[in-house]
């Protein structure tokens, strides 16, 4: 339920971004390219001439090539293990291997955001201790290490293995001079990473040199790591394929490159498709044959034993006593559970929409037709492709954690694995489908959300991966069935060789499913945005603050943000809309439980109005839902906290704080906190002192963010006010929480007749009256640009950040005012930015400064 009070904000002229669309459209493009090439080299080949081939592998190979897989993965693990090295943290083998597992084994098989970037290392590593930072760079230097043996592995095949290059379709010249390019910058970066002391900028990023004992080993698993990899595929081919391993290791590691660039999901198709051209000696059905099996080895298989182990943790648990095996499994598994199961349901989608395009085995419908009526085995086969076309719409839902998605799938999977069995007998693929509805069934609790599936916004990229299986479908049901001259008679041929029949009817089912959910998308009618034009609804607004432990949820009282409210009216997110962003300020407020459900529902809320999305001052805890969202994050600084348990004035470390103490006592100063209900007297008084101390520092009200000076917000909250001979020279709005868990401070005023040391014993008489009243925590605010890190890998960001926190006291006194807040004890907590990233990063930037401070002036003004 929504509450905004103005139309969607469009993106201002003169602002060009990318469309989102466009690299998803270029996939597809790309992926229809491949297609065209494969129908073109497979001529008149049939596809039982790939399973023919595929059944003629022999066991000992697929075992060998099993063993590398093994050892290609294990490989892997040391990618993540040097690039955690390089960030200088701490974090235990076991729980850096299983978590590069677990990423390269969904990242190698679909390429969705969550897994390809530093989403899905930041939920498995911030449990070590790693911050976004640490996150980011691990992600930059495993793909330095990719591009390494990469380069390596295919510039030596050029140099020293390709004499005449008839594999690569190269001159000779030109083979020996890419050759030499590549393998000169991989001794470049050994030399420069060994000896170099400046670090190299990389767009946003600067590298430090990670010295010898990182870039040697980096080279050296790189090389090994991609050259099982190549083993498996060459364990694969048929002896006759006449090719050696240095120029097919190059090969390979070129249509590496190709599947990586193309953005199609696994590189399905670009892949196959640069190897069939490089290797025209090898029969198109043999060579096909040896890259599905590939794909199962080195992609299905490990992704199998992932879903595995997340079957073992679930099972385990509800246990009150777990091993410690157990327990690193649990830290790892339990923050990617809706992200992880829904790769596997949209797998699951593909697998029956490639069944149902590929024909049954004769033995199996033998045996099934002694015992299933034809008619029944026909509606199971049609149900399957129709059935694999709805789990990759709902996987959409499973990632947003939608429990109509959860439900619907677990029905659908329930009927996958029927019509599996009685479409065929495909034993293989019930098993995968039940393996999924299981590891469903675990992770139930995790889809709560209760969001219309209708509601979810599909993505582009998410509508290209979509387009890619089912395309995919289609052409290998045209293939199969090619060799049947098409006739009006085959829509009603029923048999129990009648593929041909079976896959033109199934393929247009697919369609006509898709084209009916397209339509609902498109037709149904728009949402209307519900605004009351009243007070905003305080009554509500105060019932939710009361359920947050934050003090910033205070900030909704003052009347100048936008709610977007929990369907259960308990929760909400405030925001306000400047230019093209929509911009949240903090977490969401109220019951945690509410958090995720309106972290999404605030998303597709601004994809409806075409904006940036965008979450100011929001803490550490709730990261990963922001990451979810595939939003980039930026840290602004650091929050100080005070814990009032420990705060008092004796001590040496508080001898400065005594004195400003006495000092104002001794000017006369007496401090009061007046309830609520005695503001209004006050009022007068305190707008004379506001207005004094807004013209003498020559600014105006901010807002968003802070309150400003208005009558009825201030009479909201309890007011601190210092007097001096009686009358009130300073105050502070007080932000409280009901839990006593926080107490902070939004608008404070001092007058030209105040004492000095007047905000020292504000400050102090705060926090002991806050900490005899049981408060937990006093909030001090934030420091702008704190704690921005200045080193390897640091982002742009984050460096001039840092420079500016240093050097930057002609503008503002950013690291003066952390030495003052610093001399209270405070515990330093981050704050953050969630948003898009990029090129969108600086209107973003520009669009909050605005919004809190009319313009960039008066941010940077002291």
């Amino acid at each position: 339920m929504e509450d905004p009070s103005a139309a969607p904000a469009v993106p201002s002229r003169g602002e060009r971004e990318w469309p989102p669309w466009l690299a998803p459209a270029l996939s597809v493009l790309v992926f229809g390219a491949v297609v065209w090439v494969l129908h073109h080299v497979l001529g008149t080949y049939h596809l039982h001439d790939v399973v023919r081939a595929l059944k003629a592998i022999p066991r000992r190979s697929i075992a060998a090539a099993g063993a590398l897989a093994v050892g290609s993965y294990l490989a892997l693990t040391l990618y993540d293990w040097l690039a955690v090295r390089y960030v200088q943290k701490t974090v235990s083998y076991p729980r850096t291997a299983l978590t590069s597992f677990i990423a390269f084994a969904f990242g190698h098989n679909l390429s969705l955001a969550a897994f390809t970037g530093a989403a899905i290392r930041y939920r498995l590593y911030s449990a070590a201790g790693l911050t976004a930072v640490d996150v980011a760079s691990i992600v930059s230097m495993c793909a330095l290490t990719t591009a390494l043996g990469v380069s390596m592995l295919a510039g030596a095949a050029l140099v020293t293995a390709v004499p005449g290059a008839e594999e690569l379709h190269l001159g000779h010249a030109w083979s020996k001079l890419t050759g030499v390019l590549l393998l000169t910058w991989v001794l470049a970066y050994v030399l420069w990473a060994s000896v170099g002391r400046r670090p190299i900028a990389l767009g946003a990023w600067a590298f430090r040199p990670p010295g010898a004992a990182i870039a040697v080993p980096q080279v050296m698993v790189a090389v090994v790591d991609l050259s099982l990899a190549a083993g498996v595929l060459y364990q694969l081919l048929p002896p006759t394929a006449g090719v050696d391993f240095m120029a097919f290791a190059g090969i390979y590691a070129v249509a590496v490159v190709g599947g990586i660039v193309s953005q199609v999901p696994g590189g399905l198709g670009v892949f196959e498709a640069i190897l069939v051209l490089a290797l025209p000696q090898v029969r198109a059905p043999q060579l096909l044959g040896a890259l599905l099996a590939y794909r199962a080895v080195y992609y299905l298989a490990p992704l199998a034993l992932a879903a595995l182990a997340f079957a073992g943790h679930e099972l385990h648990r509800g246990r009150q006593r777990l091993t410690r095996a157990g327990g690193l499994v649990d830290s790892l598994f339990a923050p990617v559970a809706p992200q992880l199961i829904g790769v596997l349901v949209f797998l699951a989608g593909a697998v029956l929409l490639v069944s149902g395009a590929t024909p049954g085995l004769d033995a199996r419908l033998g045996r099934l037709m002694g015992f299933v009526p034809l008619s029944l085995l026909e509606a199971s086969h049609l149900a399957g492709s129709v059935i694999g076309v709805g789990l990759l719409i709902l996987a959409r839902g499973l990632f947003r954690r939608v429990a109509a998605a959860y439900h619907l799938t677990f029905w659908l999977l329930v009927a996958g694995v029927a019509a599996s069995l009685l479409k065929g007998l495909d034993f293989e693929e019930a098993s995968y489908l039940s393996l999924v509805l299981l590891l469903l069934w675990l992770a139930r609790h995790a889809f709560y959300r209760p969001s219309s599936i209708m509601s979810q916004r599909f993505t582009p990229g998410w509508i290209a991966s979509v387009a890619i299986i089912v395309a995919l479908s289609l052409w290998i049901a045209w293939l199969s069935a090619r060799h049947v001259p098409y006739s009006s008679d085959l829509w009603w041929t029923f048999a129990q060789d009648g593929h041909a029949p079976r896959v033109l009817r199934a393929s247009v089912a697919v369609l006509v499913v898709l084209a009916a959910f397209l339509a609902a998308q498109l037709l149904r009618p728009a949402r209307v945005a519900r605004h009351d034009p009243g007070a905003l609804d305080r009554e509500r607004a105060r019932r939710a603050i009361a359920a947050s432990d934050a003090s910033l949820a205070n900030a909704a009282l003052a009347g100048d943000k936008r709610l977007l409210w929990h369907a259960a009216g308990d929760a909400f997110v405030m925001y306000q809309v400047s230019r093209g962003s929509w911009v949240a300020l903090g977490d969401p407020v109220g019951p945690a439980a509410r958090a995720e459900d309106l972290v999404w529902s605030f998303r597709e809320l601004v994809d409806r109005g075409g904006g940036r999305t965008v979450f100011y001052q929001v803490g550490g805890r709730a990261l990963p839902l922001y990451l979810d969202l595939g939003l980039a994050l930026l840290k602004l600084g650091e929050e100080a906290r005070v814990p009032l348990a420990d705060f008092g004035l004796e001590g040496s470390a508080r001898a400065d704080l005594r004195q400003s103490h006495r000092r104002a006592e001794r000017d006369g100063a007496s401090f009061e906190v007046v309830p609520p209900a005695g503001v209004p007297a006050l009022l007068p008084r305190l707008s004379e002192v506001s207005d004094a101390w807004l013209a003498d520092k020559a600014t105006a009200e901010k807002g968003f963010s802070l309150g400003s000076f208005d009558e009825r917000y201030l009479c909201e909250f309890p007011v601190a006010i210092v007097r001096a001979e009686g009358e009130v020279v300073a105050f502070a709005s007080l932000w409280p929480t009901s839990s006593r868990e926080e107490l902070s401070v939004d608008l404070m005023r001092f007058g030209p007749d105040a004492p000095r040391g007047a905000m020292d014993y504000l400050f102090i008489e705060l926090m002991l009256w806050g900490k005899a009243g049981g408060y937990r925590w006093f909030n001090l605010g934030m420091a702008p640009l704190s704690g921005l890190e200045n080193r390897a890998l640091a982002p742009l960001w984050h460096r001039m950040g840092s420079f500016l926190f240093s050097h930057g006291e002609s503008f503002y006194n950013f690291e003066g005012l952390r030495r003052y807040k610093e001399k209270f004890g405070p515990v330093w907590e981050p704050r953050y930015l969630a948003s898009h990233g990029g090129l969108a990063l600086p209107r973003v930037l520009l669009d909050v400064s605005t919004l809190i401070s009319g313009g960039l002036k008066e941010l940077v003004s002291k």
